[in-house]
């Protein structure tokens, strides 16, 4: 059976705007100002890194806390599925694929997000970023990975896995393809058509 993994911010699901809800609520509980429309522009790496940006190395953990209290709250309700993400997902499903997300979201939002879009997923593996998503990958013996940042690339090369790219993150087709994306899509509505002509390759070994 084929299983494809897929990121989610910004792969499945549109998550800028309730990012920088948390992001402008955070802001006024710290008295931090947060840039919450730069942040959203570079969504990819674990939160950490980003509060790192703003907030002294010791005050990093006790901000992250708070701001995984918000997250259900104000960002999860205003998040959208991105344009094709049902469709993709069916794809795989109609072929008699598994679908694994793998994220660098906490598994909590990352699932809450999922059942808020009603995307129709079969595992769900949070707090992972680029390489350290191929021992999930490799787990579930996910043949390709989808995933719109640099680090998506990372983590199906960990995973051994084909990587699968979409610029609708911080990264163009370009960016992506000198990256060594095995395959650039300008979105997810070009998802389906791509799987259904690609052939598994692991199948017949």
């Amino acid at each position: 059976m084929t299983s494809v993994g897929f990121d989610l911010d910004m792969t499945l699901a549109d998550t800028r705007s309730g990012i920088a809800a948390v992001y402008d609520e955070l802001a006024v509980r710290l008295g931090v100002p947060f840039d919450s429309a730069a942040i959203v522009r570079r969504l990819g790496p674990p939160l950490e890194t980003e509060l790192a940006n703003w907030l002294p190395a010791d005050e990093v953990p006790a901000a992250a806390d708070l701001y995984r209290q918000i997250y259900p709250e104000k960002g999860v309700p205003v998040h959208t599925a991105m344009d094709g993400a049902h469709e993709a997902i069916d794809a795989v499903r109609r072929a008699g694929g598994r679908v694994i997300v793998v994220t660098g979201k906490n598994v909590r939002d990352a699932k809450g997000t999922v059942a808020a879009l009603g995307l129709d997923v079969d595992e769900v593996v949070g707090s992972l970023f680029g390489a350290d998503k191929g021992s999930a990958l490799a787990r579930f013996g996910a043949s390709a990975y989808v995933g719109d940042h640099v680090a998506d690339i990372e983590a199906a090369r960990a995973g051994g896995a084909v990587s699968v790219t979409v610029a609708t993150g911080p990264y163009t087709v370009g960016e992506l393809r000198d990256h060594g994306a095995d395959v650039t899509l300008s979105d997810l509505t070009e998802f389906a058509a791509w799987f259904t002509t690609w052939r598994d390759p692991l199948e017949g070994r």
